[in-house]
């Protein structure tokens, strides 16, 4: 096992993994960026090393000083949470090469998956299903107007490098394809570096499904279920759930099947999630891979009293799995809380925290990382909080989050709190009747 992990990363994310190794008994190092000096990962990590300036190029995507920081401390690991670095084939190889363990799939995992059009091919292959669309990137304009009026419209452009819905564009008819590929590519390049495409058949009021997957160093891979996480807005995710309000026995055994084809197929070595589109028909259709732990990783956590954070550092550690699969025997819900003010569409919220009351009870947890006279940097992801309910029912994980809700405050800044509290009550999430398209219409 290993003695010192490096946790490449920042927020409630790299305090969610000091606390795991504490009770794993293993070492932690913390980097951090002058912006978050006074931040609690860095207050409980037994070390923590300053490694640059606010802007994230300087600082959490800083290799050179991250390797740096690792080599004088001695870690002999680097998590890297999600974000960041977690998907950096690169970072994953410079560590190996320095024989430090990256708590992750290898370069060649992360690039076969990372890479969305590789990742279509790769599943294709396996005979995992996919979404009908071109085969690998599109060269031109010419080109992909051809494959779009093969595939009919609409179709969806789609940066290979892509990540939370920048450089995608939906196109409904062919007279707009130019001016949505121009903006896909601008976008694409200026967010990744990389302005590749590809096209994919766009399908049309889906439900957003990932199967949360684990495979380890000797060939074995089991899944631990599904979570919905359809209501988005602008390809984030606002809220996930637990078993999904949509999901059958069957459905989920055949989905649960072909995530573990997948993540055979790469023989792939960590914890991931395979999402899927599905359609209306209980069709379902990969769409990408996450070769990292999720923001949402928790309620699987609470449906079936599993660690995923510890399961992660014991594969790296080169422990096998059981194998066996895993089924919720509870429902759980989370809500993300960010600094945005949901009444002025959403819009960024930091500044300093002048008081907080988070909630607490039976089946009420929070994964957090600030405190009253915290300051939210405008520098990173403006999630502040997680909030999660458990319970043995839907409606019961529902009433338990609105009350934990109502006991939620946040000063000083605003929140999207208002946000959810409306959508506690909202009929059609009621009734678990929602697609990626909910919140049009909101």
């Amino acid at each position: 096992m290993f003695k010192k992990i490096l946790i490449a990363n920042r927020g409630e994310i790299a305090l969610r993994i000091i606390r795991t190794c504490k009770e794993m008994g293993i070492k932690t190092v913390a980097i951090y960026s002058t912006a978050d000096k006074d931040s609690l990962h860095v207050r409980f990590a037994d070390e923590a090393v300053c490694v640059g300036p606010p802007a994230s190029s300087a600082s959490y995507l800083n290799i050179p000083a991250i390797l740096s920081v690792a080599e004088i401390t001695n870690a002999d690991a680097i998590h890297p949470g999600y974000g960041f670095l977690s998907e950096n084939s690169k970072f994953s190889k410079i560590c190996e090469e320095n024989n430090i363990k990256f708590i992750g799939p290898s370069a060649d995992m992360i690039d076969r998956m990372g890479d969305k059009s590789n990742a279509k091919d790769t599943m294709k292959a396996s005979g995992v299903p996919t979404i009908p669309g071109s085969d690998g990137l599109i060269h031109n304009i010419v080109d992909g107007k051809k494959i779009a009026g093969e595939i009919g419209y609409p179709i969806i452009l789609k940066a290979t490098a892509g990540g939370g819905g920048k450089g995608m564009r939906i196109v409904w008819e062919e007279e707009k394809f130019e001016t949505q590929w121009d903006a896909a590519k601008q976008e694409s390049g200026a967010a990744f570096g990389n302005d590749a495409l590809y096209l994919e058949k766009y399908i049309e009021d889906p439900r957003h499904i990932e199967i949360q997957i684990v495979g380890d160093q000797f060939g074995n891979a089991c899944h631990l279920s599904e979570r919905d996480c359809s209501i988005q807005r602008r390809h984030q995710k606002l809220l996930e759930e637990t078993p999904s309000p949509f999901m059958t026995d069957e459905l989920r055994e055949r989905m649960g099947q072909a995530a573990i084809l997948a993540t055979k197929s790469i023989n792939y070595e960590g914890v991931g999630t395979v999402e899927f589109l599905v359609d209306k028909h209980r069709n379902f259709y990969f769409m990408e891979m996450n070769t990292r732990i999720q923001v949402e990783h928790p309620i699987t956590e609470e449906v079936i009293n599993f660690d995923l954070i510890k399961e992660q550092i014991k594969v790296a550690a080169g422990i096998k799995i059981s194998g066996n699969n895993y089924y919720p025997q509870m429902h759980a819900i989370e809500c993300r809380i960010n600094a945005e003010d949901y009444n002025n569409n959403f819009r960024p919220s930091p500044g300093k925290i002048t008081s907080l009351h988070t909630p607490g009870g039976h089946g009420v947890r929070v994964d957090t990382h600030i405190y009253a006279g915290y300051t939210i940097s405008p520098y990173y992801d403006s999630m502040i909080a997680k909030l999660i309910t458990v319970a043995r029912t839907r409606e019961e994980a529902i009433s338990k989050m609105k009350r934990a809700l109502n006991e939620l405050f946040v000063e000083g800044i605003k929140t999207t709190i208002p946000f959810h509290i409306k959508l506690m009550d909202d009929k059609r999430f009621v009734e678990g009747n929602y697609t990626t398209k909910f919140m049009e219409d909101f």
